[in-house]
C-alpha cells in the first residue's frame, strides 16, 4: 500500500500486548494499525512521526483500553481511501462484525454482493490498513478454522480469545 501524499500521513509507534503497533493518521482520520514484522506493511518513507497528533493519541489510548478489556470496539474516524474500491467495500464490511463475533470469507463476499470472489475478499482482507480497529481478525475459514492473519496467526488467536469469539 502506498500513500498518494506520504508528506501528510502522521505516526507513532506504540508497544501492544502482541508487539508493536505503528498507527498512522491523515487529516481524513486513522488510516492505519501495522504489528512490527506484519504482512504488507506500507511503504512508511516520508511519514512524520508526530507522538501528539490528536488523532493518534485518541487511537492510542482506545487500543490500549481493548487490549486492557476496558473496550470492545472503537470510536474513531477512519480514512480506508487507499484502497481500491473493492477493498474499501471489504473493509467497510468487516466494520459491521460485533465483538466477539466471527463471519467467513464467503459471507463477508456474500455480504458485498460478490458471493463468488471469495478469494478477491481473502486478499482484500489481508491487505487490511486498520487492523484490529477494522476487525480482520474475525473472520474464518468456510469450516469455522483459523485461517490468514498478515499479523499472524498467533496474533489473530489470541484477538479473539480476548473478545471471547474462541
Amino acid at each position: 500500500m502506498k500513500f498518494k501524499n506520504p508528506a501528510a500521513v502522521r505516526c507513532t509507534h506504540i508497544d501492544s500486548p502482541l508487539g508493536g503497533i505503528t498507527l498512522a493518521a491523515t487529516d481524513n482520520g486513522l488510516a492505519g494499525f501495522w504489528f512490527d514484522g506484519q504482512k504488507h506493511l506500507p511503504d512508511m518513507r516520508g511519514w512524520q512521526t508526530d507522538d501528539a497528533h490528536p488523532m493518534l493519541r485518541e487511537a492510542a489510548s482506545q487500543v490500549r483500553d481493548y487490549f486492557s478489556g476496558k473496550r470492545a470496539d472503537f470510536d474513531l474516524p477512519l480514512d480506508l481511501s487507499h484502497g481500491t474500491d473493492f477493498q474499501q467495500a471489504v473493509w467497510k464490511a468487516l466494520c459491521t462484525i460485533a465483538p466477539g463475533a466471527t463471519t467467513t470469507y464467503g459471507a463477508l463476499g456474500a455480504g458485498i454482493g460478490k458471493p463468488t470472489a471469495v478469494r478477491a475478499v481473502g486478499a482484500a482482507v489481508g491487505r487490511n490498513p486498520i487492523s484490529v480497529i477494522v476487525p480482520c481478525h474475525r473472520v474464518l475459514g468456510a469450516d469455522g478454522g483459523l485461517t490468514g492473519y498478515a499479523g499472524s496467526l498467533e496474533r489473530k488467536s489470541a484477538l479473539l480469545a480476548l473478545e471471547g469469539a474462541l
